[in-house]
């Protein structure tokens, strides 16, 4: 009888060991770098550092301050500060003797510090801080190293927020779309109503209230389908008391993709683009705007359409590609502002797959397909 075994082989060599336990400890301190230099984040992140390098005290400093210190020579902080001033002044990595760390502690055996600028855009944002018994190339080399790394994750958190600034400077150009003629035109409208029909006349102010009071609300980056389309709607009661039979509206809406994540107003400017632009120049008597949303599996697609009077497609190419010019901003004008911009946030938020796929020509209307990815991760309402 044959007898076989399958030892347990170990996992690599050393040198594959030390380099996954390098790797390991740099993703531990990554999240919180991607947060920024900020005191919180520091404190999460500077142990990890102190792990990687292997000295007795690692601190993160800003341009003259320690933020946050792990190990041995907290007492040294002063000291730090001044090394810091010292290396953000001159731009590259500074070191301390033991007369420079001036230490009262009988006990201390720190006697030599590197302090290694930490860059975000080409500014020094602070300084990697080290202290050890001796100061030596190897530790200096490693020092800066670490300090480069560390910059590169202070760059990633910088373009983050920059993503973020950008984001909400977007919804507030959107907000600013809303177009001041169908603001006039909708209180204009309502006003038409105040003799001869009261009780619509209540009505359509109410859901003119409830439509300004979502679209400039302050909370939120993402917003569920639901109460984006309660929004169109509320926007299509008032454009439909406007245009009386000039207009009609279908909506085609599967409760499977209700719950949805959206970004906030990434659908409103389309269905306005469909009324505005379908209307203008349409020849027939009624023009139909279409809503459809379908549930397709992990994905949630929403077409806009109208039967109007269509689009240039090179136009809209152009807008798409953010060549267009025009801003979009009045009655009639072409699609720019709206359209562009949904489209930006899309792919920002969703990856380039996302963006939207426009279908028109002279005088055959326009129709714009939106997927949405319905578990994108780190999108929450």
């Amino acid at each position: 009888m044959a007898r076989w075994s399958r030892r347990r082989t170990a996992l690599g060599t050393e040198a594959d060991r030390a380099t996954f336990r390098t790797l390991h400890t740099a993703s531990l301190a990554a999240p919180s770098l991607r947060e920024g230099l900020r005191p919180d984040s520091a404190a999460r992140a500077v142990g990890h550092l102190r792990t990687l390098l292997g000295t007795p005290g690692v601190g993160l400093t800003g341009p003259t301050t320690v933020l946050a210190w792990d190990g041995a020579g907290s007492h040294h902080e002063g000291d730090l500060g001044v090394l810091a001033a010292r290396a953000v002044a001159a731009g590259s990595t500074v070191l301390a003797t033991p007369a420079d760390l001036r230490c009262a502690a009988p006990d201390c055996v720190l006697r030599g510090a590197i302090a290694s600028p930490l860059v975000v855009e080409d500014d020094v944002v602070g300084t990697l801080a080290v202290l050890a018994p001796q100061v030596t190339g190897r530790l200096v080399r490693a020092t800066d190293e670490v300090a480069v790394w560390v910059s590169g994750q202070l760059e990633l958190a910088e373009l983050d927020a920059s993503r973020t600034r950008l984001v909400e400077a977007e919804v507030r150009a959107l907000r600013a779309q809303i177009s001041p003629h169908f603001i006039y035109n909708s209180l204009g409208a309502i006003a038409s109503f105040v003799r001869t029909d009261p009780d619509r006349a209540r009505e359509l102010l109410l859901e003119f209230a409830d439509f300004t009071r979502y679209s400039f609300r302050r909370h939120g980056e993402f917003t569920t389908l639901a109460e984006e389309l309660r929004a169109i709607e509320r926007y299509l009661v008032l454009e439909q008391a406007r245009f009386g039979d000039r207009l009609a509206v279908r909506l085609r809406i599967a409760p499977e993709v209700l719950g949805v994540t959206v970004p906030f107003l990434c659908l409103q400017p389309l269905v306005e683009n469909a009324v505005r632009h379908g209307l203008a120049g349409s020849p027939r008597p009624v023009t139909t705007v279409s809503i459809v949303a379908r549930d397709l599996g992990r994905t949630c697609v929403v077409e806009i359409e109208d039967d109007g009077a269509g689009e240039d497609p090179e136009r809209i190419a152009a807008v798409l590609a953010g060549t267009a010019e025009g801003s979009g901003t009045s009655e009639g004008a072409h699609p720019s502002v709206g359209l562009g911009n949904v489209d930006a946030r899309l792919r920002a938020t969703y990856g380039e797959d996302a963006g939207l796929v426009v279908e028109t020509a002279p005088g055959a209307g326009t129709k714009v397909v939106v997927r949405i990815p319905k578990f994108a991760p780190g999108v929450h309402t």
